[in-house]
């Protein structure tokens, strides 16, 4: 068996992504590795992170890719205009400048198939990965769909998680407060796009189930 890793939120910084994963993780194709969402917008190359997954999908790296609500705010835009309004809002119009187009309609049916087949949620053995979190008010935490691509400063109620680990990300937390987490919920988005503010500006991944926190300083 190899080793289980995760990535936080990348927002186009493709760069940053790159070097690690080949210089810092040195990924291989027995490690699993799971992308929490939010590979668009913000960041100037959001196409070059998607091509740089579905390369190591095409070169046999086992990868899987939950949907963030940035992911979600762009398929949205497709059939409803307020939808993108908001996502024009939040980062949209960077995205599409990195594909090199003016509308959604002209990007290539790959992504698209890229972004459909996104995941909500994978509910493992030992672990549940998700983008933003779960909400825990619910019987069933893994009933709120809206929640695992939205949900922010929820407090886990135990038994939910019983003996499980949840991995999310969705809300930036400053470097030194990610790496003395502890219980069984795991922020690791370290705020990669906003390398102007103290404390952020890192793309992080965690190795599990050591739990060793791996970053990379935004090199865009």
């Amino acid at each position: 068996m190899g080793r289980i890793f995760a990535i936080g939120d990348i927002h186009g910084c493709s760069q940053t992504l790159k070097k690690l994963i080949s210089e810092k993780i040195l990924l291989t194709k027995s490690d699993i590795l799971y992308f929490i969402g939010d590979y668009i917008d913000r960041g100037h190359d959001s196409k070059g992170v998607i091509d740089y997954i579905l390369g190591l999908r095409s070169d046999g790296f086992k990868v899987f890719t939950l949907r963030g609500n940035h992911e979600q705010m762009m398929l949205d835009s497709l059939y409803d205009k307020q939808a993108m309004k908001l996502w024009m809002d939040n980062g949209g119009k960077i995205t599409l400048q990195s594909f090199g187009i003016h509308s959604l309609e002209e990007i290539d049916e790959k992504y698209w198939s890229f972004f459909h087949d996104t995941m909500l949620c994978y509910n493992t053995e030992h672990y549940i990965f998700v983008h933003a979190g779960l909400n825990f008010k619910r019987k069933n935490i893994l009933e709120d769909k809206e929640a695992m691509l939205w949900i922010r400063d929820f407090e886990p109620v135990q038994p939910a998680l019983e003996d499980k680990i949840m991995i999310h990300g969705h809300t930036p937390v400053e470097l030194d407060q990610i790496l003395i987490q502890s219980g069984n919920c795991i922020n690791i988005d370290a705020g990669c796009v906003y390398k102007n503010r103290s404390q952020m500006g890192n793309l992080l991944a965690i190795e599990l189930p050591s739990r060793t926190f791996i970053w990379q300083r935004n090199c865009e």
